[in-house]
């Protein structure tokens, strides 16, 4: 699959960003958001057009990537998605559930009327994605949900640990998502709210624990 057909996230360029440090979180949303699809290889030239940029800034920003283990380097210009294996992906949802539950909880400290009105806020823009069967903003509005919820503090170490693991896992969200009814019964950012509100940090690490199972963990089997 060539990349000009490749549907990158719309990311604008913000004031004082060099052109590469654009093109790097533009690629890396993409991948985080899943719209690198696992198995197909994309070039850097197609890249590069569809971009509008030449390859020299998307030659380093996939540099980068692959080092983050996010894609792979083919011959012939070319990178793809990792090949997922069962254990590959069962370590990323240990790694998920370790990281987001402690930064859940470490959230807890910041976890003022403002803060919960701003994830109220997301998850009722996430809530409507679903009611809309708009995948594309179901991920959206689910990144931002957890990002929000995990990175309220400039010092914050483990948002870009956990960013990190959503780049390997990001391309299969699509795949996670073809059968929502069945898989996620139940509101876990809901329920993570509602602990945030009672202060109650063990009922916040189940909620985020239930929700990455419920959201993601059924995959592990189409994987075995």
């Amino acid at each position: 699959m060539d990349s000009p057909t490749l549907d990158l996230a719309q990311e604008p360029r913000l004031d004082g960003e060099t052109l590469q440090q654009w093109v790097f979180r533009r690629l890396r949303r993409s991948v985080m958001a899943g719209r690198f699809p696992p198995g197909k290889a994309v070039t850097i030239r197609g890249l590069a057009d569809a971009l509008g940029v030449s390859s020299m800034p998307v030659r380093e920003a996939l540099r980068r990537l692959v080092a983050e283990r996010a894609l792979v380097l083919l011959d012939n210009r070319r990178v793809r998605v990792p090949e997922m294996t069962a254990r590959r992906f069962e370590e990323l949802m240990t790694a998920r559930t370790l990281l987001e539950c402690e930064a859940a909880a470490r959230a807890l400290a910041g976890a003022d009327a403002a803060f919960i009105a701003r994830l109220d806020a997301l998850n009722a823009e996430s809530d409507a994605a679903v009611a809309a069967s708009d995948t594309e903003a179901m991920i959206e509005t689910n990144l931002a949900f957890h990002g929000a919820l995990y990175g309220g503090r400039t010092d914050n170490v483990l948002l870009p640990l956990i960013e990190s693991v959503w780049l390997q896992i990001g391309p299969f969200m699509r795949m996670a998502l073809a059968d929502l009814e069945t898989h996620y019964p139940v509101d876990r950012h809901a329920e993570a709210l509602a602990a945030l509100r009672a202060r109650d940090e063990a009922a916040l690490r189940r909620a985020i624990e239930a929700d990455i199972r419920d959201g993601i963990g059924h995959l592990l089997a189409q994987l075995g």
